[in-house]
């Protein structure tokens, strides 16, 4: 299987496994995100690259009815919030460092 079609299977099988692990069904709770998160993301190299703050950041954004329950949608944006922070991290871009002339002026400063 390509490595596209393993992602877009993978993403969809967890968010089910997890949804249907008590509660509501299609649903996550964010005990359930909160779990899937503990036990899916297992690799060390994911693990360095993110960190809590990401993960509180994309818990964040979730939920906007504020009822408690992700839906399929929502954790697909959580996901893509992750792997945005994963891509900047390894890339070292999405630092808040200064563009243009500030970049420029804050290092002849230094």
């Amino acid at each position: 299987m390509a490595r596209l079609d393993q992602i877009i299977t993978n993403m969809v099988d967890v968010f089910m496994e997890y949804a249907d692990d008590g509660g509501k069904k299609g649903q996550l709770s964010k005990e359930e995100l909160k779990k899937l998160f503990e036990q899916e993301m297992e690799s060390p190299e994911l693990k360095d690259k993110i960190n809590a703050v990401d993960i509180e950041e994309a818990m964040e954004m979730l939920d906007k009815n504020h009822d408690g329950e992700v839906n399929f949608r929502e954790f697909c944006r959580c996901v893509c919030v992750l792997a945005k922070g994963y891509f900047n991290k390894k890339t070292g871009k999405g630092g808040k460092r200064g563009k243009g002339k500030n970049r420029e002026e804050a290092a002849e400063e230094s």
